[in-house]
């Protein structure tokens, strides 16, 4: 699921030289362990808007787009909101609670989707509710994270990916989601804030490493995930984005759908978002990519990671598809860089 990065502290993403520059050993430790074992953290900037109403599953298939209509309770999907235009306003997470339809959101957003939901209400049966104060969110990360999880006896069922589960746990009411990292097994908890701590305590006496904002925004650019905010901006198009997991073409109709339509007709995009091996010293966000001395492309996100053959530079951007060809040399800032895929 999305990443839960702090947008008030220093974010890594800036201009680093890989041969100079030096990670803190605690970010190495924390990396390591959303890598090797099994991490911990407290989904801090992610909050929780519930849908009710009879006409509550009908009306967000018209509004997001992925499939809301045919999503079976204890289930999940990824999808984007767009404007009539096609340009993506936020990106969220929709899960089936049976009696209602969770969204998850980025905090920052909260207040911007809400007022689109609010807008979009007409003569529907559909209510909106902030339930973040309600129900807090922890994930666990990492390779090593349903055995931590047994060892703080939470029995994790098997489930697919955005799949969820209601559960008792030291009679504390639990719901546990195993996320959409295709890399390893993650789980995301849902819970009262009152009962936060308790949970910190026994996973932490489990054995699970605490990470922060720093290991966290590494894993992204690591993974190539883009953040809406930074890598997905309003401008973009969703076929531009390379999440193709949050379309869904035989859904009906919805807000901006008939843009994406053209755009699947058509065949292609002229632009892609895209990750990139840095080689030299890491450019900054906004810095545009060169081919031939012309622009064709920028940065979004950029950091260090740590390697087992040395710090190496990471970015993400948008390349325009033309000069995504191999042996052609792509330049930004000072460094070279190297598509290593369209994520």
């Amino acid at each position: 699921m999305a990443f839960t990065v702090e947008h008030h502290e220093q974010n890594p993403s800036q201009a680093h030289n890989a041969g100079t520059a030096t990670l803190p050993d605690n970010i190495r430790a924390e990396y390591a362990a959303l890598h090797q074992g099994g991490a911990f953290y407290e989904a801090a900037n992610r909050a929780k808007l519930a849908l009710i109403g009879g006409d509550r599953v009908r009306w967000l298939n018209g509004m997001v787009t992925n499939n809301i209509r045919d999503l079976a309770p204890g289930h999940g999907v990824y999808a984007f909101l767009l404007n009539p235009q096609g340009h993506i306003l936020a990106d969220l997470y929709a899960f089936n609670r049976g009696d209602s339809l969770l969204i998850d959101v980025d905090k920052l957003l909260t207040g911007k989707v809400q007022e689109i939901f609010e807008r979009y209400i007409i003569m529907d049966d559909v209510e909106v509710a902030d339930v973040t104060g309600k129900l807090l969110a922890a994930v666990t990360m990492g390779p090593e994270s349903r055995r931590i999880l047994a060892a703080a006896a939470i029995q994790v069922p098997e489930l697919k990916l955005l799949q969820f589960q209601d559960m008792t746990w030291q009679q504390i009411a639990l719901t546990i989601v195993r996320t959409d990292n295709l890399e390893c097994e993650s789980f995301e908890i849902w819970l009262p804030p009152e009962s936060m701590g308790t949970l910190r305590n026994a996973l932490l006496a489990a054995g699970a490493t605490p990470v922060g904002m720093q290991a966290l925004e590494l894993e992204r650019i690591a993974r190539g995930i883009p953040r809406y905010g930074q890598d997905i901006r309003e401008r973009d198009l969703p076929q531009e984005t390379s999440q193709d997991r949050a379309l869904h073409f035989t859904k009906g109709c919805y807000v901006g759908q008939e843009i994406v339509e053209r755009i699947r007709s058509r065949g292609s995009v002229h632009r892609q978002f895209s990750q990139f091996r840095v080689d030299g010293a890491v450019p900054a966000p906004g810095t545009k990519i060169q081919s031939a001395g012309k622009d064709v492309g920028e940065i979004t996100s950029s950091a260090i990671l740590p390697g087992s053959g040395g710090d190496h530079g990471m970015a993400l951007g948008y390349i325009r598809k033309e000069a995504a060809l191999p042996g052609n040399e792509l330049i930004a800032g000072e460094a070279k860089l190297n598509i290593v895929r369209n994520s």
